[in-house]
C-alpha cells in the first residue's frame, strides 16, 4: 500500500448535514468539503486504515484535534463562521482535506 496524498471526491454539505469521510488507504474520502458560511455542519470520520498516522484529525487552523478509533464513527460538528479554506490532515500530513466554506448565495 502506498501511503501518498490523492485527492479524492468533493461533497457539497448542506446545513446540518452529516457528511461521511471515510479514512482509508492513505486518503480521506472525500477529501474536500464545500460548506456554507454560518451555517452547522457534521463531519462524520470513520477510520478504515489501521496505520498508525490515520489515529488522529487536526484542523490546524480551526483549534480542533480528535482521536479516531479504528472501526468506529467519530462526528465533529461544525459552524464555520468565516469564508475560506480550513485543511484538515492527520497528525503526519499524510492524510490531507480541504473544507472549503463560502458565503451563502441568494438565488
Amino acid at each position: 500500500m502506498v501511503l501518498a496524498y490523492r485527492p479524492a471526491d468533493t461533497a457539497r454539505a448542506a446545513p446540518g448535514q452529516i457528511v461521511e469521510i471515510h479514512v482509508k488507504d492513505g486518503v480521506y474520502s472525500p477529501a474536500s468539503i464545500s460548506a456554507v458560511a454560518g451555517k452547522g455542519i457534521s463531519l462524520k470520520f470513520i477510520r478504515e486504515d489501521s496505520a498508525a498516522n490515520a489515529a488522529q484529525v487536526i484542523f490546524p487552523e480551526l483549534g480542533i484535534q480528535r482521536e479516531l478509533p479504528l472501526d468506529r464513527a467519530v462526528v465533529i460538528r461544525l459552524v464555520p463562521e468565516q469564508s475560506g479554506d480550513f485543511s484538515f490532515q492527520c497528525q503526519t500530513a499524510t492524510y490531507r482535506g480541504l473544507l472549503h466554506v463560502h458565503a451563502e448565495t441568494k438565488d
